[in-house]
């Protein structure tokens, strides 16, 4: 799967590019549309979900979500982006028998990824904030 883990990494990167240039503001800062989450709502779930889909392809299934962050700070952000990144690339790299199951836990990995992505972008765009040139979607 290295050309899989190259591709899931470039978005891993790009929310990397993201929290270097955010602020504390930006981060609880709303605009107004219905079932809204802020910055750090989106980023608390991308987290989580590397984090859980690491857990899952270490054990080989789905173990259930969960996000190890209590504290939701830019440097926290950019602390908990980067770990959960390196757990899902080497969780991804440590597999031994790839199957039909560690390709559906990485392929929606990468969907719940880029799905956040999308909203992000409308969440910037609306508060008029530039995106760093790696989101490729915006």
């Amino acid at each position: 799967m290295p050309s899989c883990r190259c591709l899931l990494t470039r978005r891993f990167d790009a929310y990397a590019d993201l929290i270097d240039s955010a602020d504390e503001a930006l981060l609880t800062q709303q605009i107004d549309v219905p079932k809204h989450k802020s910055l750090a709502e989106h980023l608390w779930c991308v987290v989580g979900a590397r984090e859980s889909y690491a857990k899952a392809l270490e054990h080989g299934a789905w173990q259930g979500f969960d996000c190890s962050m209590d504290s939701y700070d830019v440097e926290d952000f950019r602390t908990k982006l980067a770990e959960s990144a390196d757990a899902a690339a080497t969780a991804i790299d440590q597999v031994e028998n790839w199957n039909d199951t560690c390709t559906e836990l990485l392929a929606t990995l990468a969907e719940h990824e880029v799905m956040h992505e999308g909203q992000i972008i409308r969440h910037m765009h609306a508060l008029e904030k530039p995106l760093p040139a790696c989101w490729i979607w915006s």
